[in-house]
């Protein structure tokens, strides 16, 4: 290559040259930019803000209190306060009372007497206030927040308390009734905490932090409520619900206080400082209350919020494209003109040998790497002139090969194919459709759809003098392998039902699960494939009305269409590891009821958006929906509820489903 730079290191100088010039110009005038902009529309934003929430806060907290205060002056109030016990004054103060519920905006109000410590508390639910909800104990905790208020005696408290015996969590509006100088109860409302603080304190702005906290820095609302000093109105705060335990770096407490009290000697501005809050350092703005003696402040992280106009980032956003673009413009033509120029010529010959034309002279080969590979395609070209002869007679006699062993293929998949549909023929030959039809007619319906053309599940009917055995089997298996299970199971159940008797459900799986066991497991061998089975049947007494269910996993459910009832079958299959215990259950055979017996085909099978099983719940459900339509419908609304909630998920099981209705006659 001699001293000639080489291709990969222009690319990389034009690259590297371009990228450091970009990223200094740009780096240097849009942090100077950004942070100059930042730090003076974050301050302007913090100090707006509290300011904004301050009037928001501002106007429906007075309204609540000069209307508590207005209650508590009440002539009504005061006179029965004094006679508690007199109808006549308790009915004109309740009238007045309510009234002013009317125009609270929790449309409620309390009343406690500090004579007989009896609470009265009306709202939406409960608007009668004629009886006292509790009596005030200065033993209770919970009460501490009524002998506290009376003991200090301020005309009025805003308290954000829990009052455990209404269930209610609120900002209550304490105002004291006087008469004379005598202290002799109180009254107000309360605003619901939770919908205060998503109305006034709640926000959507990312990294905004809205907080409200009286004189002595207990919270007293926080977007989280762990943070609330409850009952702070009457009591002092705990540290961690205090705004100054919420500033653990040193200094940050002492700069708080002095905010807050600055704000105080100014009320309608908004006093600014810095802290770190919930472990960020952020602006925080402070607005005063007077009327409500508390102080509003908003926390912002400069670092999340969303403080930036938008024209602003966009003339950033904008200087940077330029940049960029132009110093692309100079990679481009860098580029073009030490690498894509030779790469053209060379790419064009290259063109020429795809085509077939081996024998083009390619351009001179130039003294660094596209010199190089020019001298690769040279000999690539000879290579491949002297392999394409060779490789087209390879591909003539595999085709030939493969065009043979095709054919052979669709023979074989043929016969496979003409044995599985008469395999499925001699499977639906040996399900009792004729039988059910001629005794049943109407009053029954199945619904078989085996997985794939043949399948394990299988249905029974026999007839007997009195009465018939109904029943649905589901072996293991699927395809071949579970439709060659269902003849050795279906001759097993035709064994145990001579055996035991039709009228003996229990007995008859008992009778099967030894008869699989004698047909397919010796006892000095393992089982090579599974030869479990799951079974419901249901025999059927006309004489006395009555039916006699058992099953092997299998349970029976019924419906009037008002109630879906379920019978479990046994917890073990038939061929189980261990011999299982079942049970016959005896039931009604009313003519509001139909029955169902069904495979876990149905309740496994996948649909719906996640893929999940229709499960039991959907199927009781469905069920009750249906229970009262004609049998035949009901067979079409379960298969169409089926197909909606499977959707476009496959098959994953057999399903076969059988219900039977009967008259007062059957």
């Amino acid at each position: 290559m001699g001293s000639a730079l080489g291709l990969r290191g222009k690319s990389v100088l034009a690259l590297f040259a371009t990228c450091v010039l970009v990223l200094l110009l740009a780096g240097i005038a849009g942090w100077q930019v950004y942070e100059s902009v930042r730090s003076h529309l974050g301050t302007a934003f913090t100090r707006n803000f509290t300011l904004l929430n301050r009037e928001r806060i501002l106007a429906p907290v007075t309204r609540e209190l000069a209307l508590s205060l207005r209650l508590a002056r009440s002539e009504a109030i005061r006179l029965w306060l004094l006679d508690e016990n007199n109808p006549e004054k308790k009915s004109r103060a309740l009238r007045e009372a309510e009234s002013f519920r009317a125009d609270f905006a929790d449309k409620s109000y309390f009343i406690a007497s500090n004579l007989s410590s009896h609470y009265y508390f009306s709202d939406r639910a409960s608007p009668n206030a004629t009886m006292p909800r509790y009596t005030a104990q200065s033993s209770d905790p919970s009460d501490a927040w009524f002998f506290n208020t009376m003991k200090f005696g301020a005309p009025f408290n805003i308290n954000v308390d829990p009052d455990p015996k209404l269930g209610l969590t609120k900002i209550w509006f304490n105002a004291l009734v006087l008469d004379g100088e005598r202290k002799i109860g109180l009254c107000g409302t309360g605003l619901d905490l939770s919908t205060f603080v998503r109305d006034f304190i709640g926000t959507t702005e990312r990294g905004v932090t809205p907080l409200i906290v009286d004189v002595n820095g207990a919270i007293q609302a926080h977007p989280d409520s762990r943070h609330i000093a409850f009952n702070s109105g009457t009591t002092s705060a705990a540290a961690d619900k205090s705004l100054f335990g919420l500033l653990p770096e040193a200094g940050d407490a002492e700069t708080a206080r002095a905010a807050l009290d600055a704000a105080v000697r100014q009320p309608g501005s908004a006093e600014i400082f810095e802290a770190s809050l919930h472990g960020k350092k952020q602006l925080i703005a402070v607005a005063y209350i007077p009327e409500l003696s508390w102080h509003v402040l908003t926390a912002v992280d400069l670092a999340a919020a969303d403080v930036l106009d938008t024209n602003v980032l966009k003339l950033m956003a904008a200087a940077v494209v330029i940049l960029l673009a132009v110093a692309m413009m100079g990679f481009v033509f860098a580029l073009n003109r030490l690498v894509l120029k030779p790469l053209v010529k060379l790419t064009q010959s290259a063109r020429e040998m795809a085509a077939g034309n081996y024998s083009l002279a390619l351009p001179p080969a130039s003294n660094d790497e596209i010199g190089e590979l020019t001298a690769a395609f040279a000999a690539m070209a000879g290579k491949v002139r002297r392999h394409t002869g060779e490789l087209e007679d390879t591909v003539r006699e595999r085709t030939r090969e493969l065009v043979d062993a095709n054919r052979e293929m669709s023979v074989a998949h043929k016969k496979i194919s003409d044995s599985i549909s008469y395999a499925s023929l001699i499977q639906r030959a040996i399900l009792p459709d004729r039988q059910l039809a001629g005794a049943l007619g109407d009053n029954h319906f199945v619904l078989w759809r085996p997985r794939d053309v043949v399948g394990g599940d299988f249905y029974v009917y026999r007839a007997v003098e009195g009465g018939c055995l109904l029943g649905v089997v589901d072996c293991a298996g699927h395809g071949v392998p579970g439709a060659f299970m269902t003849m050795l199971a279906r001759a097993a159940i035709d064994q145990a039902i001579d055996e035991a008797g039709a009228a003996n459900p229990a007995g008859i799986l008992a009778c099967t699960d030894h008869v699989m066991r004698t047909m397919l497991h010796t006892e000095n061998r393992q089982r090579d494939i599974a030869t479990m089975m799951d079974a419901g049947l249901v025999y059927i007494e006309y004489g006395a009305q009555r039916l006699t269910f058992a099953g092997a996993k299998i349970a029976l459910y019924w419906s009037d269409g008002q109630a879906v009832e379920t019978r479990k079958g046994g917890r073990r299959s038939l061929g189980d590891r261990h011999p299982g215990d079942y049970t016959n259950e005896t039931l009604e055979l009313l003519p509001s009821r139909t029955f169902y017996l069904t495979t876990d085909g149905f309740l496994d099978q996948a649909g719906g958006d996640k893929g999940f099983g229709f499960g039991n719940a959907r199927f009781i459900d469905m069920l009750r929906r249906h229970a009262n339509l004609p049998l035949s419908q009901q067979g079409e609304a379960f298969a169409s509820t089926l197909a909606a909630y499977q959707g476009s998920h496959a098959q994953r099981d057999d399903i076969t489903m059988l219900c039977f209705r009967f008259g007062s006659s059957p």
